[in-house]
């Protein structure tokens, strides 16, 4: 008896998630087909923007690439001169 049950809203849940599936698909379509010019306009973030408020065509991030060992050696430096920090107020 729950065999019967199982198969009746398994039948039930495919034939949902099919019909979705369509929908969704004629949603798309229909949006794709669309002109663009009725969409609303594409909004910059503000850091994006130079000093006059135009779209900033230079890097925003410039990254060095360095050596393994280099890289350990400034970081054992920013370690070594940063003072640790302990509960009861004492440093080192």
């Amino acid at each position: 008896m729950f065999h019967i049950l199982y198969l009746v809203a398994f039948a039930i849940l495919a034939f949902l998630a099919i019909g979705n599936l369509i929908r969704s698909l004629l949603h798309f379509s229909v949006e794709a087909q669309r002109p663009t010019s009725t969409m609303m306009a594409r909004v910059a973030h503000p850091e994006l923007l130079d000093d006059n408020g135009r779209l900033s065509e230079e890097p925003l991030l410039v990254m060095k690439s360095i050596g393994l060992e280099d890289a350990r050696s400034r970081l054992d430096a920013l370690y070594n001169d940063t003072p640790s920090y302990t509960p009861d107020g004492d440093e080192g």
